[in-house]
């Protein structure tokens, strides 16, 4: 059984105010060949299919184009709900769009949807498990912590003896203690949702998860995150974005190859003078992230986008702002919502926060559960 495992496509998603929506057709069109290529049977998204819970109708029209593809390739497409989507608008239609080959997760109510493929040595099982939080599955089962209640739903929906399982899922989920490595656009949205330790899937034959945006392993060869076929955010310059094509043998042990993925256009950092920029002989289309090392500039965004007309930000770094230090989040690490905050506000008032706005904070949940 030969499959593709996709996540985090964010479909429609802006950044700077710039549409990737042309990055996102020109990448899914080159996964559409892959997958033609390499002769796959299922095409697996584990979750954000798109970047908000209601999609512009762009987006919506991007995705259909491209089940659509699927489908007159022959080729399954099997889809679960991540934070970012609507589990209720992805699921609509899904009984007809069944009939198609394109399988997605409905909305949770205890049992979770099972698509079954056949290859030459037997049936696969797919098991869709959308993105869940703890007050979700406590509707339906008596559970104390997150890692409960995956279990719990889970257990309900056992797998069947001696069949080779596949799992999708859409959750943060840590290995021995061990956080996987995250860029700071996903310690963002990430936010305060609940850790599960990947002991929990260990049974399945593959796990292919979404929520994190760089491809890697989480405690075990077969439980990975496909990460995203896109670059989006500038803490992720250093990823090598990838297709994860996966063939289970007759035992059903993964076999796991990592297919390069060249985007449209890539997302840089470069630092350096405004003179050095303009020096360049040639216009350049990456999306840039400049780090101006000049004392001041005058309509410095214009000047740059002579050479990089598709820069999404500028900073500077010299002499004032090292005097500033000011501090800077580091994608990767853990990241406190209110600590940071707090630093924020004595940095721009010069004085700390006062134990009633802290208070006022906490008391109305400003923070929220994700940001």
């Amino acid at each position: 059984m030969r499959f593709i495992h996709l996540a985090d496509l964010h479909i429609g998603k802006r950044i700077s105010e710039i549409s990737m929506l042309d990055d996102q057709k020109y990448i899914l069109d080159k996964i559409i060949e892959i997958a033609d290529k390499r002769k796959v049977q299922a095409v697996l998204i584990s979750g954000d299919v798109y970047d908000r819970p209601v999609p512009p109708q762009e987006a919506v029209e991007l995705l259909d184009s491209f089940i659509t593809k699927l489908c007159e390739l022959d080729i399954s497409c099997m889809i679960i709900s991540g934070n970012h989507d609507s589990a209720e608008r992805l699921a609509f239609g899904c009984e007809l769009l069944e009939r198609s080959g394109v399988h997605i997760s409905p909305v949770f109510n205890k049992m979770l949807k099972t698509v079954t493929l056949e290859d030459e040595y037997g049936e696969v099982d797919f098991v869709l498990l959308p993105f869940l939080r703890p007050a979700h599955i406590k509707r339906y089962f008596e559970v104390e912590d997150n890692d409960c209640a995956i279990k719990a739903v889970l257990d309900n929906n056992p797998k069947r003896e001696g069949i080779r399982t596949v799992l999708l899922a859409h959750q943060f989920v840590t290995a021995f203690g061990n956080k996987p490595e995250q860029c700071d656009s996903e310690v963002m949205s990430v936010g305060t949702v609940d850790a599960i330790d990947a002991d929990v899937f260990k049974d399945y034959n593959y796990v292919a998860l979404g929520h994190i945006h760089g491809c890697q392993k989480i405690g075990y060869e077969h439980i990975r995150y496909a990460g995203s076929p896109l670059k989006f955010s500038f803490s992720e310059v250093n990823h090598k974005k990838s297709v994860t094509l996966v063939e289970l043998d007759r035992e059903g042990t993964a076999h796991i190859e990592l297919i390069p993925l060249k985007p449209l256009h890539d997302m840089k950092k470069l630092k350096a003078s405004i003179h050095d920029i303009l020096s360049e002989t040639e216009v350049k289309y990456d999306y840039m992230h400049i780090i101006l090392t000049d004392d001041a500039v005058m309509d410095a965004m214009q000047k740059v986008k002579t050479v990089y007309p598709n820069t999404m930000s500028i900073e500077f770094e010299n002499s004032q702002t090292k005097a500033l230090n000011i501090p800077k989040f580091e994608g990767g690490k853990s990241f406190d919502i209110k600590s940071f905050f707090e630093e924020f506000y004595e940095i721009q008032n010069g004085q700390p926060i006062s134990e009633e706005m802290k208070r006022l904070i906490d008391e109305n949940n400003m923070y929220g559960e994700e940001i």
